[in-house]
């Protein structure tokens, strides 16, 4: 996953609504948003080369959600283990905090630079793992976004998905407008990209909420509604090279 925009609320009719994009190699073996066969609990899509996912629910009531770190001169071990699997493994630990406090003490430098996002309907936490070091907080109520900096770190492809969840929220119509910030294929301006030591080029490519690319690029758009009774609706949009459509899957996961 590399953009998520969420609105967390906890005690509303809406603990949490959430949209992302995951952008990946395409010819990356993933299988599409559906139940794991091997771990039933778990509704999410899956990364079929290492096991993992990048945005997953477990039945008993927990998301987890992951993006990466852009960052060339944070140093990964050559054994460093698939960042999707720490989606896996935050749904079905059994003390949630305690699993976090254990990768902010250290476990997480084993991976390559990373954000988790994780919790239920009440709490949500963030865990990063970055050149600036690992670190644990708790996301406070409200709008947020992650991309491949921080959390809330103002990257234009940030911002613009921020204030798109923001205006499908006021204007009721989620998740369409929503989901239509995410579509945009539109460079941002030079003067507004980072610079996260990849050079300009891949800058620009890298700078809309949605990547069009012949081998690289978005491959899935979900969202997520988690209502107050504990349903949690998911969908999923799924794309080829170039953005080409290749379909799309709801579901709903009862408590």
């Amino acid at each position: 996953m590399c953009l998520i925009a969420f609105d967390h609320r906890p005690g509303s009719a809406y603990p949490l609504r959430l949209v992302a994009n995951r952008d990946e190699f395409h010819a990356r073996p993933t299988a599409p948003l559906g139940v794991w066969q091997d771990a039933p609990e778990i509704l999410g899509g899956r990364d079929l080369e290492a096991g993992g996912s990048w945005l997953a629910v477990h039945r008993r009531g927990r998301v987890a959600a992951v993006t990466n770190v852009r960052d060339p001169r944070l140093k990964v071990p050559a054994t460093a283990p698939s960042r999707g699997t720490l989606v896996r493994e935050a749904l079905e630990c059994h003390d949630l905090p305690a699993w976090l406090e254990q990768l902010a003490g250290g476990d997480a430098g084993r991976y390559a630079g990373f954000n988790l996002l994780a919790g239920d309907d009440e709490t949500l936490w963030h865990l990063h793992r970055g050149l600036d070091g690992i670190w644990i907080k708790r996301v406070p109520p409200g709008l947020h976004g992650l991309s491949n900096a921080s959390l809330d770190t103002p990257w234009p492809k940030l911002v613009a998905a921020r204030q798109g969840l923001a205006a499908s929220l006021r204007h009721v119509r989620w998740p369409e407008d929503a989901l239509a910030v995410l579509a945009e294929t539109r460079p941002a301006d030079d003067s507004q990209l980072p610079d996260t030591g990849v050079g300009l080029e891949i800058e620009r490519r890298l700078s809309p909420p949605f990547i069009l690319g012949q081998d690289y690029g978005t491959r899935a758009t979900t969202w997520l509604t988690w209502h107050d009774d504990g349903r949690i609706e998911i969908g999923e949009r799924r794309f080829g090279p170039e953005g080409v459509r290749l379909g799309e899957t709801q579901l709903c996961l009862a408590p």
